[in-house]
């Protein structure tokens, strides 16, 4: 209804503003017609009377009843759960979608975000700067002071015991978190906190949700981080110099142990083979003994049967062997042969191989032992003999 509707009544027919008279008239005329009552007989321009003034009344008290009533109808989004209460009491939880209670204040409800992910910071607020240092210093198994920060992350997994369970659910969460770390903590060394922090702090995810349930907070522990693990500021200087000097001693350590794995299987390799090589002479020594002995019985019985032959053959036997192994030249001068040969090639070469213990010869195949002794002799005569017939050469 607008004041330009022409049941208004216009103040001097013209285009001049309403009349406020006018429009009172009409008003109480159309709400008599709403709830079908005449005003029998009242005269335009009169005041209205109680009746009509109730009838408003009863209009405007219907129209907030209707409102009232319509106040019970609220939404629960996806993600989200209900909780209805009547009185101030739990009475249900509700799902997602439009729902019915009472109007206030007999019901009213409240929305509970299930899927949220809520974070409570240990030993810390909002920067791992701004430490709280009540929260943060710990003891450790060796008696060693420790500063460590944690957040932990939760969310809520029932809604009734979520509101009634605790007064201040993020402080309960907060304490549980403090006790299970101490606990763990305090059962840990400072070496294995601050190598391991983060598998250290993942202990205390069961020690907190037991905590939590036991209290029947309705929330779930979904995870924990170390922010950060150190020793506290005033001794951290001299625990990282402690950490250096256990660092340098197990350096110097493991230097050792690789120089003792180099050394030693060495030296007990030399001394293997020291003790093969003995024992390969042994063996040597005494089958040459037992070959000699053997050979003398033989020569014995051949010896015995023919005494000068035997000895004669033995005699050729031995200048031949010191002959091989000698420089020297034997010139028979009675013969008076004009054609005097002399293998100097021979002579030479064997001078060399003596004097010359580097020679390709002497590299290929060592001297056994047994051999050294005679070549070095050889050696001895073959220079004896050069400078004998360099000295009869000169006039």
């Amino acid at each position: 209804m607008s004041l330009n509707d022409p049941q208004w009544g216009k103040r001097g027919g013209g285009d001049g503003p309403p009349d406020l008279d006018e429009m009172w008239r009409n008003f109480n005329k159309k709400l008599n017609n709403i709830f079908g009552r005449r005003r029998g007989g009242q005269e335009p321009g009169e005041p209205p009377t109680f009746r009509q003034v109730g009838g408003g009344i009863g209009l405007l008290a219907m129209v907030v009843i209707i409102g009232w009533l319509a106040s019970g109808f609220y939404i629960v989004v996806e993600g989200q759960a209900g909780v209805v209460l009547t009185f101030g009491k739990f009475s249900e939880v509700t799902g997602a979608g439009l729902h019915l209670r009472l109007p206030y204040p007999i019901q009213t409800n409240e929305n509970v975000n299930l899927s949220g992910v809520r974070t409570v910071e240990v030993g810390y607020r909002n920067n791992v700067k701004n430490k709280v240092l009540k929260e943060s210093l710990m003891l450790t198994d060796d008696e060693n002071i420790i500063d460590i920060q944690m957040a932990v992350q939760y969310v809520v997994k029932d809604a009734k015991d979520y509101l009634f369970g605790s007064r201040r659910p993020d402080d309960t969460v907060l304490q549980a978190a403090e006790t299970a770390l101490r606990e763990i903590v305090g059962k840990s060394k400072m070496d294995l906190v601050l190598n391991q922090g983060q598998a250290v702090v993942a202990k205390t995810m069961p020690i907190m949700q037991e905590i939590l349930d036991r209290y029947r907070t309705g929330i779930q522990i979904t995870s924990v981080n170390v922010q950060n693990v150190q020793p506290p500021e005033q001794v951290q200087a001299a625990f990282y110099d402690a950490v250096k000097a256990n660092q340098d001693r197990e350096r110097l350590k493991n230097e050792g142990q690789a120089y003792f794995n180099d050394v030693v299987p060495r030296a007990r390799g030399v001394a293997s083979r020291l003790v093969l090589e003995a024992e390969g002479y042994k063996q040597r020594v005494i089958a040459n003994s037992e070959g000699e002995a053997a050979r003398f019985k033989q020569i014995l019985v051949e010896y015995n049967k023919a005494p000068q032959v035997t000895r004669e053959r033995l005699y050729l036997d031995t200048v031949q062997q010191i002959l091989e192994s000698t420089s020297k030249v034997l010139i028979d001068a009675k013969a008076g042969n004009n054609l005097l040969y002399l293998p100097l090639d021979r002579i030479m070469r064997m001078s060399n191989a003596g004097a010359s213990p580097e020679s390709p010869s002497a590299t290929a195949s060592p001297p056994s032992a047994a051999e050294t002794p005679a070549s070095s002799d050889s050696a001895a005569r073959s220079r004896d003999a050069l400078r004998g017939r360099e000295r009869g050469e000169r006039p």
